[in-house]
């Protein structure tokens, strides 16, 4: 596809844009793999999965509360002020990790709060740097940021679990958090990128865009797509191994793994027009539609290409997502705005792996991939245009 390589080179090729975007990247990938890491560090030294399930359950509880705090800090202070201060409480919590210095929950806890969230410190910076005459670019920089991320944790998990199998569990742990601390302050080192500070006047007031009922309702759809990745992810196992191939769950996974970046890569280079919650509510029906046959198919290949087709609209319902609230709020809270968003789809996520789980043991492996076509049912519905509110001039309705 010449086309979307020329439109992500010309996008990269903007004054300071690799100089930040490389740096994200390599954060993002330790970021990517900090979670499981932690998961085999844990089971290595105890010997328990339930307790190692505890800690990393409480890195990402205070990942996802502590988050949006951190971006709230980048908004008010400066992404080159904030992020060194979190980078060194991270890299201490680790340490602690590494060392047992302290409980094995307390350190997770700890290392979940400090975590920055280099992906939303990365979007701030492409709405400012695309501001102005070249915000028509923003949903392929978006696009570049949502592969960032897929390939993220495609390699990340997958280079953490093979340090695991090796006997050095530890090295993961290590290996992330000296990505997630290198490519941040590389990334704060970037000055000249970095969104510009916004005076009291335009602070003031700001956060109550984070009530409005149109971002809520994006922060409501990232919990709903949250909920179907969770789902989803619990159904494809119990699938598997319900049917004695377990290792067939890894080329479920890999098959709307790769359609995922297949879809972001085609779209960030598609010329967009028209509303983008129009084409957010399309999208969201699409991947709904798409989740149907899940809940009633059983051939492995038919399982496979049906979850490689919602993988080509998911990517898309993020990219979308982060166009929408980089229109919905003040550039006074945007960092915090998307660090909502994606608390949001954490927490949905590991919501639904506990009750997906018990949905299955009940009804099975359909009855769970049912929960993902409900959470994607439901992004169908927050998705859709709301009507204007005739106010009796012109043109008003509609």
């Amino acid at each position: 596809m010449p086309s979307a390589s020329t439109n992500y080179r010309t996008l990269l090729r903007t004054s300071g844009a690799a100089a930040f975007f490389l740096p994200t990247a390599a954060g993002r990938l330790g970021i990517a793999m900090t979670g499981i890491g932690i998961l085999w560090l844990v089971h290595a030294r105890t010997g328990s999965y339930a307790a190692a399930g505890l800690v990393t359950g409480g890195f990402a509880v205070a990942d996802a509360l502590a988050g949006p705090q951190i971006g709230r800090l980048a908004d008010r202070f400066g992404q080159t002020r904030v992020l060194p201060g979190a980078l060194a409480a991270h890299a201490g919590a680790v340490a602690l990790l590494l060392t047992g210095a302290v409980p094995d929950l307390a350190a997770g806890v700890l290392a979940g709060a400090t975590l920055p969230q280099i992906g939303a410190l990365s979007a701030a910076r492409w709405s400012a740097l695309l501001s102005g005459g070249h915000t028509a670019a923003l949903p392929t920089a978006f696009a570049l940021e949502a592969l960032a991320n897929g390939m993220s944790y495609l390699a990340g998990p997958a280079l953490v679990s093979v340090l695991g199998a090796a006997g050095r569990p530890g090295a993961g742990v290590l290996l992330a958090a000296a990505l997630v601390v290198g490519g941040g302050l590389a990334l704060a080192a970037q000055r000249r990128t970095a969104p510009p500070l916004t005076g009291r006047a335009e602070r003031r007031g700001a956060g109550r865009a984070l009530l409005r009922p149109a971002f809520l309702r994006q922060v409501a759809l990232g919990l709903a797509l949250g909920v179907f990745f969770g789902a989803t992810q619990v159904s494809v196992t119990a699938y598997a191994v319900g049917r004695g191939t377990p290792e067939v769950a890894a080329w479920l996974y890999a098959a709307a793994n790769c359609t995922n970046l297949v879809g972001g890569w085609v779209y960030g280079a598609w010329r967009h027009g028209g509303s983008p919650r129009h084409r957010q509510a399309v999208a969201a029906g699409c991947l709904a539609v798409a989740s149907l046959p899940l809940t009633f198919l059983d051939a492995p290949l038919a399982v496979g290409a049906t979850l490689a087709l919602t993988g080509l609209a998911v990517p898309v319902l993020l990219i979308l997502s982060s166009v929408l609230t980089e229109s919905l709020v003040p550039r006074a809270v945007l960092t915090q705005a998307f660090t909502w968003g994606n608390s949001a789809s954490a927490a949905g996520s590991a919501g639904a792996a506990a009750v997906a789980g018990r949905v299955v043991d009940a009804g099975g492996a359909h009855a769970g991939f049912g929960v993902a076509a409900g959470a994607a049912a439901l992004m169908t519905v927050l998705a859709a245009p709301r009507p204007r509110r005739f106010s009796g001039s012109p043109g008003a309705a509609g």
